[in-house]
């Protein structure tokens, strides 16, 4: 019998298997510098200690984004190492901040199976958990992921699509968000003087810039989450794929698309809960990417008057500068359209 695992194919879920994932990982302030230095996000309250104390935590909190992928990947090797496609996000909020010295693990649960009609791969529904070191919950999200099976005559082992939260419950938003002193708050360190009632719903903003992704760079942020998923390193096999490449984690737009949004949205400082996202097409190195957000809807948190939540959807584009806001194209998505992310991020009142 083999030591080595090939990862899990679509026949080898089972409805309400639970799974706990290896390996455990203290993020540290290592990790934080070089997640910088591969996206540059600039948002004040990860970049400083002083500035985040000033206002209410204890230090610096690690950036959001990169909490999200260190917990998705310990999913990969057990969940999608054999996945053709990561599709969409729902339900996905975040429960405490996360800071330097804090160790992060993870388990899932299968609550979704549904074979497609080519027989060859299947999409598996997972609710996963990122716990702290304590046992209490960091981010809760549920994903889909569509997965090769191993033998295309295996029966199906269930046929069952969840129902999801089309968004959060704005109720939930705080709860990785200490109390803040506003007045603390330095609106020119912070890069903008835009407050929660400065935006308004239906309000569009062209993030303006544009980052070319290097082949090189989103292999080292990929295995900077210790995501094993062969399709972003192996070009022998990727060469003889769909794609002919290297495809990028869909995970690196996000984050590309994420620190895109300081120009704009520099004071929505913390991400607080992802609505739902698509992939809609993968990107390869070389590609550039370029962002813009819409204003979905503004909420006011119960009990706080310091925070209010805006519901953003950021639309990532490739090879195509945002002024027009591209999105659809009749009724297909635009064709430069990468990425379709609605998420709700906290910014002073």
């Amino acid at each position: 019998m083999s030591k080595t695992s090939p990862g899990n194919c679509f026949e080898d879920f089972r409805i309400g298997r639970v799974i706990r994932h290896a390996t455990p990982r203290t993020v540290t302030v290592g990790d934080a510098a070089l997640y910088t230095g591969l996206f540059g996000a600039r948002f004040a309250v990860q970049s400083s200690d002083e500035f985040a104390k000033a206002i209410g935590y204890p230090r610096a909190p690690i950036d959001d984004f990169l909490v999200f992928h260190i917990i998705f990947g310990k999913t990969v090797p057990d969940i999608s190492l054999n996945a053709v496609a990561n599709l969409g996000y729902a339900g996905c909020y975040f429960r405490q901040p996360v800071y330097p010295g804090d160790t992060l693990s993870a388990l899932s649960e299968v609550i979704g199976l549904k074979e497609n009609s080519s027989r060859k791969t299947g999409i598996v529904y997972v609710r996963t958990t990122g716990m702290k070191q304590d046992g209490t919950p960091a981010l809760e999200y549920v994903r889909w992921v569509m997965v090769r099976k191993g033998d295309e005559a295996a029966p199906a082992p269930g046929d069952h699509v969840p129902r999801l939260p089309t968004a959060v419950d704005p109720k939930v938003l705080g709860e990785a968000c200490p109390p803040l002193d506003i007045a603390a708050y330095d609106f020119a360190l912070a890069g903008s003087p835009y407050r929660f009632g400065d935006y308004d719903v239906g309000e569009k903003i062209d993030h303006v810039d544009g980052i070319t992704v290097e082949e090189a760079e989103h292999m080292m942020a990929t295995r900077l989450y210790q995501n094993t998923a062969r399709i972003h390193f192996d070009l022998y096999s990727a060469k003889r794929g769909r794609f002919g490449n290297r495809l990028i984690y869909g995970g690196h737009v996000i984050s590309l698309a994420r620190a895109l949004s300081f120009n704009g949205l520099a004071n929505a400082f913390h991400v607080a809960a992802i609505n739902g996202g698509r992939h809609v097409a993968p990107l390869f190195a070389g590609g550039t990417v370029f962002a813009w957000s819409e204003v979905l809807a503004k909420a006011e948190l119960p009990g706080r008057s310091d925070v209010g939540a805006l519901r953003l959807r950021t639309i990532a584009a490739k090879d195509k500068p945002c002024a027009d806001f591209p999105q659809k194209s009749g009724d297909e998505d635009d064709p430069a359209v990468i990425l379709d992310l609605d998420y709700w991020a906290l910014t002073p009142r």
